[in-house]
């Protein structure tokens, strides 16, 4: 499972990437901003939704961590660390697997947010960030298993 770290630090880079930027930077929405019970437009609501992306930051976070220990232990017991090449396509990998399940649980199946709250939650936002996280996905994947191949 040579690929397991590349893609925990995936996750994790791209929920910071999803919370530091849509969450906080563009303030596009809360990881629970469109739910009734936690409306953005009151204290309380903004509260917890900053509780809950808080909670979400916390486990990016942790995966961020577990993918730097089990890589750690796998350059000590292996001949070296991976190429770039190699490494960098399971960043991507894991960013965009992170879009895709992400995107399809809180945007689609629980409907706790969507990518543009801010605008009322156009299905094309939502649509385009899996359109990009299946783009991520094969190509990490595809950089991954070239230089998988060639070496």
């Amino acid at each position: 499972m040579r690929w397991l770290p590349g893609i925990l630090l995936g996750l994790g880079l791209g929920g910071f990437v999803d919370g530091i930027v849509l969450h906080q930077l563009f303030q596009w929405h809360h990881l629970l901003s469109s739910t009734d019970a936690y409306p953005v437009d009151t204290v309380e609501g903004l509260q917890n939704n900053t509780l809950a992306d808080g909670l979400f930051h916390a486990v990016t976070w942790v995966c961020v961590l577990a993918g730097t220990m089990l890589m750690l232990h796998a350059w000590r017991r292996s001949a070296g660390p991976p190429s770039w090449r190699s490494h960098f396509g399971l960043l991507i990998t894991g960013w965009g697997v992170f879009n895709l399940v992400e995107g399809t649980i809180n945007h689609h199946v629980l409907g706790v947010h969507h990518v543009r709250d801010d605008l009322g939650g156009p299905l094309s936002w939502d649509v385009g960030v899996l359109g990009l996280g299946l783009v991520l996905t094969v190509a990490g994947l595809a950089l991954y298993r070239h230089d998988r191949t060639r070496g």
